[in-house]
Protein backbone atom coordinates (compact mmCIF):
# COMPACT_ATOMS: atom_id res chain seq x y z
CA UNK A 1 0.00 0.00 0.00
CA UNK A 2 1.49 3.65 -1.52
CA UNK A 3 2.02 6.31 1.05
CA UNK A 4 -1.26 8.15 -1.44
CA UNK A 5 -3.20 5.41 0.32
CA UNK A 6 -2.45 5.64 3.58
CA UNK A 7 -2.19 9.37 4.12
CA UNK A 8 -4.70 10.84 1.53
CA UNK A 9 -4.44 14.72 1.24
CA UNK A 10 -5.53 17.06 3.05
CA UNK A 11 -8.25 17.90 1.50
CA UNK A 12 -9.62 14.68 0.88
CA UNK A 13 -10.04 14.52 5.01
CA UNK A 14 -13.30 14.70 6.58
CA UNK A 15 -13.42 17.79 8.17
CA UNK A 16 -15.05 18.51 11.50
CA UNK A 17 -18.43 20.73 11.73
CA UNK A 18 -17.75 24.45 12.52
CA UNK A 19 -17.58 25.07 16.19
CA UNK A 20 -21.18 27.41 16.53
CA UNK A 21 -20.25 30.48 18.45
CA UNK A 22 -22.89 33.24 17.78
CA UNK A 23 -26.64 31.97 17.28
CA UNK A 24 -30.17 34.11 16.35
CA UNK A 25 -33.13 33.14 16.70
CA UNK A 26 -36.26 35.12 14.73
CA UNK A 27 -40.07 34.24 14.37
CA UNK A 28 -43.17 34.93 16.23
CA UNK A 29 -44.63 33.20 19.55
CA UNK A 30 -42.94 30.02 18.98
CA UNK A 31 -39.36 31.22 18.96
CA UNK A 32 -40.23 33.87 21.75
CA UNK A 33 -41.02 31.21 23.68
CA UNK A 34 -44.63 30.97 24.53
CA UNK A 35 -45.64 29.64 27.14
CA UNK A 36 -42.63 28.28 28.07
CA UNK A 37 -42.25 30.93 31.68
CA UNK A 38 -38.77 30.52 33.42
CA UNK A 39 -38.49 31.36 37.05
CA UNK A 40 -38.30 35.08 36.63
CA UNK A 41 -41.57 34.75 34.96
CA UNK A 42 -39.87 35.42 31.38
CA UNK A 43 -40.67 33.36 28.63
CA UNK A 44 -37.66 31.14 27.59
CA UNK A 45 -38.46 28.37 24.87
CA UNK A 46 -36.88 25.99 22.31
CA UNK A 47 -34.24 29.39 21.34
CA UNK A 48 -33.28 30.42 24.44
CA UNK A 49 -32.97 26.31 25.43
CA UNK A 50 -30.68 25.41 22.50
CA UNK A 51 -28.33 28.65 22.85
CA UNK A 52 -27.87 27.45 26.84
CA UNK A 53 -27.18 24.29 25.73
CA UNK A 54 -24.79 25.52 22.63
CA UNK A 55 -22.77 27.70 25.30
CA UNK A 56 -21.83 24.98 27.38
CA UNK A 57 -19.54 23.73 23.97
CA UNK A 58 -18.05 27.15 23.05
CA UNK A 59 -16.53 29.84 25.77
CA UNK A 60 -18.17 33.06 25.00
CA UNK A 61 -20.70 32.28 23.03
CA UNK A 62 -23.28 34.80 21.53
CA UNK A 63 -27.18 34.73 21.28
CA UNK A 64 -30.06 37.19 20.20
CA UNK A 65 -33.62 36.32 20.08
CA UNK A 66 -35.45 38.78 17.81
CA UNK A 67 -38.90 36.80 17.56
CA UNK A 68 -41.96 38.53 18.80
CA UNK A 69 -45.37 37.48 19.21
CA UNK A 70 -47.60 37.62 16.13
CA UNK A 71 -45.43 38.96 13.93
CA UNK A 72 -45.69 37.80 10.21
CA UNK A 73 -43.59 36.97 7.46
CA UNK A 74 -43.15 40.60 6.26
CA UNK A 75 -41.98 41.26 9.67
CA UNK A 76 -39.47 38.15 10.59
CA UNK A 77 -37.73 38.60 6.82
CA UNK A 78 -38.19 42.58 7.26
CA UNK A 79 -36.30 43.94 10.11
CA UNK A 80 -35.93 40.76 11.58
CA UNK A 81 -33.93 39.29 8.81
CA UNK A 82 -32.04 42.97 8.44
CA UNK A 83 -30.88 43.21 12.15
CA UNK A 84 -29.82 38.98 11.80
CA UNK A 85 -27.60 40.09 8.62
CA UNK A 86 -25.89 42.90 10.61
CA UNK A 87 -25.13 40.43 12.84
CA UNK A 88 -23.41 38.09 11.13
CA UNK A 89 -23.97 34.80 13.20
CA UNK A 90 -23.11 31.45 12.87
CA UNK A 91 -26.36 30.01 12.93
CA UNK A 92 -29.79 31.07 12.77
CA UNK A 93 -33.45 29.18 13.20
CA UNK A 94 -36.25 31.22 11.83
CA UNK A 95 -39.82 29.89 12.27
CA UNK A 96 -42.13 32.09 10.23
CA UNK A 97 -45.50 31.89 8.43
CA UNK A 98 -47.54 30.59 10.99
CA UNK A 99 -49.43 34.11 11.39
CA UNK A 100 -49.80 34.36 7.66
CA UNK A 101 -51.10 30.49 6.85
CA UNK A 102 -53.92 30.85 9.47
CA UNK A 103 -54.94 33.29 7.17
CA UNK A 104 -57.52 32.20 4.82
CA UNK A 105 -56.78 35.15 1.90
CA UNK A 106 -53.14 34.26 2.17
CA UNK A 107 -51.68 33.25 -1.33
CA UNK A 108 -48.89 30.52 -0.19
CA UNK A 109 -46.58 30.02 -3.33
CA UNK A 110 -46.24 33.73 -2.61
CA UNK A 111 -45.29 33.18 1.18
CA UNK A 112 -43.00 30.49 0.51
CA UNK A 113 -41.60 32.90 -2.38
CA UNK A 114 -41.21 35.32 0.33
CA UNK A 115 -39.66 32.61 2.57
CA UNK A 116 -37.13 31.42 -0.03
CA UNK A 117 -36.05 34.34 -0.41
CA UNK A 118 -35.37 35.17 2.90
CA UNK A 119 -33.60 31.96 3.37
CA UNK A 120 -31.25 32.77 0.13
CA UNK A 121 -30.27 35.94 1.73
CA UNK A 122 -29.04 34.30 5.15
CA UNK A 123 -27.62 31.67 3.38
CA UNK A 124 -25.81 33.63 0.68
CA UNK A 125 -24.12 35.89 3.96
CA UNK A 126 -22.59 32.48 5.22
CA UNK A 127 -24.85 31.29 7.50
CA UNK A 128 -25.99 28.38 8.43
CA UNK A 129 -29.88 28.20 8.55
CA UNK A 130 -32.47 26.00 10.07
CA UNK A 131 -36.15 25.90 8.61
CA UNK A 132 -38.43 24.95 11.22
CA UNK A 133 -41.96 23.31 9.43
CA UNK A 134 -45.63 23.77 10.60
CA UNK A 135 -46.86 21.48 12.85
CA UNK A 136 -49.86 18.43 12.37
CA UNK A 137 -53.19 20.08 14.05
CA UNK A 138 -55.01 17.47 13.05
CA UNK A 139 -56.03 16.31 16.57
CA UNK A 140 -57.03 19.51 17.66
CA UNK A 141 -60.94 20.52 17.25
CA UNK A 142 -61.43 23.32 15.27
CA UNK A 143 -57.63 24.08 14.48
CA UNK A 144 -57.67 20.96 12.10
CA UNK A 145 -59.30 23.41 9.66
CA UNK A 146 -56.13 24.95 9.22
CA UNK A 147 -54.40 21.20 8.51
CA UNK A 148 -54.48 21.20 4.80
CA UNK A 149 -52.56 24.69 4.54
CA UNK A 150 -50.39 23.81 6.79
CA UNK A 151 -49.08 20.92 5.11
CA UNK A 152 -48.51 22.94 1.89
CA UNK A 153 -47.03 25.38 3.33
CA UNK A 154 -44.74 22.85 5.54
CA UNK A 155 -44.36 20.87 1.97
CA UNK A 156 -42.97 24.53 0.69
CA UNK A 157 -40.60 24.75 3.34
CA UNK A 158 -38.78 21.07 2.67
CA UNK A 159 -38.42 21.97 -0.53
CA UNK A 160 -36.62 25.48 0.08
CA UNK A 161 -34.73 23.57 2.39
CA UNK A 162 -33.36 21.39 -0.52
CA UNK A 163 -32.92 24.31 -2.86
CA UNK A 164 -31.24 26.13 -0.42
CA UNK A 165 -28.92 23.59 1.09
CA UNK A 166 -30.29 24.29 4.42
CA UNK A 167 -31.40 22.35 7.54
CA UNK A 168 -34.99 21.98 7.86
CA UNK A 169 -36.82 20.15 11.46
CA UNK A 170 -40.10 18.79 10.35
CA UNK A 171 -42.36 19.55 13.13
CA UNK A 172 -45.25 17.62 11.19
CA UNK A 173 -43.01 14.48 11.38
CA UNK A 174 -42.45 14.69 14.99
CA UNK A 175 -45.09 12.06 17.04
CA UNK A 176 -44.59 14.30 20.10
CA UNK A 177 -45.46 17.05 18.75
CA UNK A 178 -49.21 15.17 18.59
CA UNK A 179 -49.34 14.62 22.20
CA UNK A 180 -50.95 17.38 23.73
CA UNK A 181 -48.73 16.85 27.03
CA UNK A 182 -46.57 18.97 24.41
CA UNK A 183 -48.77 22.17 24.47
CA UNK A 184 -50.13 24.56 26.53
CA UNK A 185 -54.05 25.00 26.81
CA UNK A 186 -54.44 27.79 23.85
CA UNK A 187 -53.63 25.00 21.57
CA UNK A 188 -51.09 27.10 19.81
CA UNK A 189 -48.16 27.07 21.79
CA UNK A 190 -45.61 24.40 23.15
CA UNK A 191 -45.69 24.41 26.99
CA UNK A 192 -42.29 23.64 28.68
CA UNK A 193 -41.93 20.03 27.38
CA UNK A 194 -42.96 21.22 23.87
CA UNK A 195 -40.40 23.68 23.58
CA UNK A 196 -37.62 20.99 25.14
CA UNK A 197 -38.32 18.49 22.61
CA UNK A 198 -37.95 21.00 19.68
CA UNK A 199 -34.77 22.37 21.35
CA UNK A 200 -33.33 18.60 21.95
CA UNK A 201 -34.45 17.32 18.40
CA UNK A 202 -32.99 20.90 17.06
CA UNK A 203 -29.39 20.24 18.77
CA UNK A 204 -28.92 16.15 17.24
CA UNK A 205 -29.38 17.73 14.19
CA UNK A 206 -26.31 19.88 15.05
CA UNK A 207 -24.55 17.18 15.58
CA UNK A 208 -24.77 18.62 19.69
CA UNK A 209 -27.13 15.96 20.97
CA UNK A 210 -28.84 16.83 24.46
CA UNK A 211 -28.92 13.16 25.34
CA UNK A 212 -30.42 10.02 23.63
CA UNK A 213 -32.89 10.45 21.49
CA UNK A 214 -35.72 9.64 23.32
CA UNK A 215 -35.68 12.87 25.09
CA UNK A 216 -37.39 13.74 21.77
CA UNK A 217 -38.76 10.71 20.49
CA UNK A 218 -40.22 9.34 23.05
CA UNK A 219 -40.45 11.87 26.04
CA UNK A 220 -43.38 9.98 28.20
CA UNK A 221 -43.81 6.18 28.98
CA UNK A 222 -47.25 6.65 29.15
CA UNK A 223 -49.57 7.74 26.62
CA UNK A 224 -51.84 10.99 27.19
CA UNK A 225 -55.14 10.12 29.49
CA UNK A 226 -58.42 10.51 27.56
CA UNK A 227 -61.43 12.57 29.57
CA UNK A 228 -64.76 11.63 28.73
CA UNK A 229 -66.61 12.96 25.98
CA UNK A 230 -68.51 15.11 28.56
CA UNK A 231 -65.38 16.47 30.15
CA UNK A 232 -64.03 17.08 26.55
CA UNK A 233 -67.05 19.17 25.24
CA UNK A 234 -66.64 21.06 28.00
CA UNK A 235 -62.99 21.88 27.74
CA UNK A 236 -63.45 22.63 24.32
CA UNK A 237 -66.57 25.31 25.06
CA UNK A 238 -63.90 26.63 27.77
CA UNK A 239 -60.98 26.94 25.29
CA UNK A 240 -63.03 28.32 22.26
CA UNK A 241 -64.49 31.33 24.73
CA UNK A 242 -61.08 31.58 26.40
CA UNK A 243 -58.76 31.73 23.66
CA UNK A 244 -60.14 31.48 20.28
CA UNK A 245 -63.26 34.23 20.74
CA UNK A 246 -60.18 36.85 21.56
CA UNK A 247 -57.76 35.27 18.94
CA UNK A 248 -60.52 35.80 16.07
CA UNK A 249 -61.55 39.33 17.13
CA UNK A 250 -57.79 40.34 17.02
CA UNK A 251 -57.80 39.54 14.07
CA UNK A 252 -61.16 41.21 12.96
CA UNK A 253 -59.48 44.36 14.63
CA UNK A 254 -56.61 43.82 12.87
CA UNK A 255 -54.62 44.17 15.53
CA UNK A 256 -51.86 41.78 17.06
CA UNK A 257 -50.54 40.10 20.88
CA UNK A 258 -47.15 41.64 19.61
CA UNK A 259 -48.36 45.03 19.60
CA UNK A 260 -46.06 47.22 21.10
CA UNK A 261 -43.63 45.00 22.08
CA UNK A 262 -39.92 44.56 21.31
CA UNK A 263 -37.48 41.49 21.01
CA UNK A 264 -36.51 39.75 24.49
CA UNK A 265 -32.84 39.77 23.47
CA UNK A 266 -32.22 42.39 20.57
CA UNK A 267 -28.69 42.68 20.54
CA UNK A 268 -26.08 39.63 19.98
CA UNK A 269 -24.36 39.48 23.01
CA UNK A 270 -22.88 36.97 25.19
CA UNK A 271 -25.96 34.26 27.12
CA UNK A 272 -24.45 35.22 30.18
CA UNK A 273 -25.61 38.85 29.68
CA UNK A 274 -29.35 39.78 30.95
CA UNK A 275 -31.31 40.75 28.32
CA UNK A 276 -32.81 43.80 29.57
CA UNK A 277 -36.39 44.71 31.86
CA UNK A 278 -39.06 42.12 30.50
CA UNK A 279 -41.93 45.19 31.14
CA UNK A 280 -43.05 47.06 29.62
CA UNK A 281 -42.50 45.15 26.02
CA UNK A 282 -40.48 42.34 26.26
CA UNK A 283 -40.45 38.82 27.27
CA UNK A 284 -42.94 37.76 30.14
CA UNK A 285 -46.95 38.33 30.66
CA UNK A 286 -48.46 41.90 31.14
CA UNK A 287 -49.67 42.26 34.23
CA UNK A 288 -53.18 42.22 32.52
CA UNK A 289 -52.94 38.60 31.34
CA UNK A 290 -51.36 37.24 34.52
CA UNK A 291 -54.81 38.70 36.10
CA UNK A 292 -56.76 37.20 33.50
CA UNK A 293 -54.74 33.68 33.45
CA UNK A 294 -52.58 31.92 30.75
CA UNK A 295 -51.13 28.25 29.97
CA UNK A 296 -47.88 27.82 31.32
CA UNK A 297 -47.97 24.14 32.32
CA UNK A 298 -49.40 22.17 29.04
CA UNK A 299 -52.14 19.78 28.12
CA UNK A 300 -54.63 20.45 25.40
CA UNK A 301 -58.66 20.39 25.80
CA UNK A 302 -60.06 16.65 26.14
CA UNK A 303 -56.77 15.34 27.16
CA UNK A 304 -54.90 14.95 30.39
CA UNK A 305 -51.98 12.98 31.64
CA UNK A 306 -51.95 10.53 34.58
CA UNK A 307 -51.57 13.29 37.15
CA UNK A 308 -54.84 14.79 35.61
CA UNK A 309 -55.83 16.04 38.92
CA UNK A 310 -52.73 18.17 39.62
CA UNK A 311 -52.81 19.39 35.73
CA UNK A 312 -56.37 20.56 36.16
CA UNK A 313 -55.17 22.48 39.86
CA UNK A 314 -51.81 23.36 37.61
CA UNK A 315 -54.35 24.98 34.71
CA UNK A 316 -56.86 26.35 37.18
CA UNK A 317 -53.62 28.61 38.17
CA UNK A 318 -52.00 28.84 35.39
CA UNK A 319 -51.71 32.29 32.70
CA UNK A 320 -53.15 32.71 29.04
CA UNK A 321 -51.79 34.71 26.27
CA UNK A 322 -52.77 34.45 22.70
CA UNK A 323 -50.82 34.14 19.48
CA UNK A 324 -50.78 36.27 16.49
Amino acid sequence: MTDLETNPPEGDQEQPPAAIRSYVAIGDSLTEGLDDLASDGRYRGFADRLAEHLSALAPGFRYANLAVRGRRMRHIFGEQLEQTLSFGPDLVTVHAGGNDVLRPNTDLDALAAEFETGVRRLRDAGIRVVILSGHDTGWIPVLRVYRGRIAVFSMHLRAVAERTASDIVDLWSMGALNDPRAWSVDRLHFNAEGHRIVAARIAELLDAPMGPRETWMRPWETPPERLPRILRRRENWRWARQHLVPWLSRRALGRSSGDGRDPKRPQLIELSTAPGPAEPNGVGPTAAERDRGAPADGGAAGYEPANGRAVRQARSRGHRSGRG
